[in-house]
């Protein structure tokens, strides 16, 4: 374990030229660097705002769904059928023709009663809107406050005017209040993100966002063990500007609000491409590719940080692309259109009594979840993958 330690924390690959971690061990009274053991105070922090989000969703989110009319409601269920139970948990969960007229001998069972069951059984393992108004709005309360609280934090800050200083002194930076409880709350919340997302609604792209939120914990705790923090907390700041619009948006959606939903995606992506393909390249990746090199210098911690954030670029270019073909849609149409992706939060109420074969046909409707929500929820999918990290 010793050398297994001793080969992660290699001063070689963390640090600049000439310095070590005891040049970091012991700074001056009343300064403080940056420590990997500082980390682990956003897990107990983690659990308590898994905690706050079940109190708030009950006493604040769920109210509000109420004032909207967005009840708490159970649809129609299934009667308890062995035979289709079977054929739904091991086989599909919809049928083609060729299953339906089998299921339909076997039971004596018109097709149609069989689809309805189908239908029937899918719709109970379907969230209602009122959770998924009271996810979203915990989700907007929180991208909001931590969007306002980096905000006015940096504001005060020298390097948000002029980023050479997240390079000036450095690794020999102090840690700050403010920036520790700016780092280890958004680090909290991505791992209270892992907690609940096994209670969450479950969605399609389940895997991908655990795998999201693991990189996002990731990079964080790479860029505070580093001392990367001064140009970290301006990454976490660009990213964080635009995903509260869109979980507004989706509220506006679960209350049937179609304009003011298609106005709010409209204004998120405008926000997301200023702050993604404007301001995160020639704010963030400038100073960190070059003003860095020129004041500190390249070394292996150095190009890993710099790949991963040129990485991350690459996806917002990806990702806007692909938003602003709802965008568009939703100018041309009046009305956000179907996303080019399967939608992640399906519709529990307006199924279709045909069975679908091939390619899945595109809705259109004007008000509830095969419209708006659908891409909203598709968009957001996409975005999370970059969201903060």
């Amino acid at each position: 374990m010793a050398a297994l330690s001793a080969w992660f924390w290699n001063e070689r690959f963390w640090l600049p030229h000439n310095v070590t971690w005891a040049d970091l061990a012991d700074p001056a009274p009343g300064v403080e660097y940056p420590k990997a053991g500082h980390l682990f105070s956003a897990l107990p922090l983690a659990l308590g705002i898994f905690a706050l989000r079940i109190v708030f969703e009950r006493c604040v989110a769920s109210p509000c769904a109420r004032s909207l009319h967005i009840l708490p409601g159970v649809g129609r269920r299934a009667h308890a059928n062995t035979v289709l139970e079977k054929v739904f948990t091991s086989i599909t969960k919809n049928p083609d023709s060729r299953h339906l007229d089998g299921l339909s001998k076997q039971l004596d069972w018109e097709v149609r009663k069989v689809q309805r069951w189908f239908r029937n059984r899918r719709n109970q393992d379907k969230p209602s809107t009122h959770t998924k108004f009271c996810e979203s709005m915990w989700r907007f309360t929180f991208y909001l406050c931590i969007f306002t609280y980096g905000f006015r934090f940096l504001w005060q800050t020298p390097w948000m005017w002029d980023t050479r200083h997240c390079w000036y002194g450095y690794p020999y930076q102090v840690m700050t209040p403010g920036l520790y409880h700016y780092y280890v709350t958004e680090l909290a919340f991505y791992w209270s993100l892992m907690f609940s997302q096994f209670t969450d609604i479950k969605r399609k792209d389940f895997m991908i966002m655990f795998i999201h939120h693991l990189a996002t914990i990731g990079l964080i705790s790479f860029s505070y063990v580093n001392n990367m923090t001064r140009v970290g907390s301006l990454v976490m700041c660009v990213h964080d500007a635009s995903d509260f619009l869109l979980e507004l948006a989706k509220l506006a959606n679960y209350a049937k609000y179609q304009r003011l939903c298609d106005f709010l995606f409209i204004v998120f992506s405008v926000a997301f491409f200023f702050t993604r393909l404007v301001i995160y390249p020639i704010w963030v990746l400038n100073s960190t590719m070059f003003e860095s090199w020129a004041i500190v210098g390249p070394y292996p911690s150095w190009w890993l940080f710099n790949f991963l954030l040129l990485v991350l670029q690459v996806l917002h270019i990806i990702w806007s692309y692909l938003i602003a073909r709802i965008a568009v849609k939703a100018v041309l149409r009046g009305k956000v259109c179907n996303d080019v992706r399967s939608d992640i939060e399906s519709s529990s109420e307006n199924e279709p009594d045909t069975p679908t074969e091939g390619p899945k046909a595109y809705s259109h409707s004007p008000k509830g979840e095969n419209g708006t929500n659908g891409h909203c929820a598709a968009a957001k999918a996409r975005v999370q993958n970059l969201s903060s990290w």
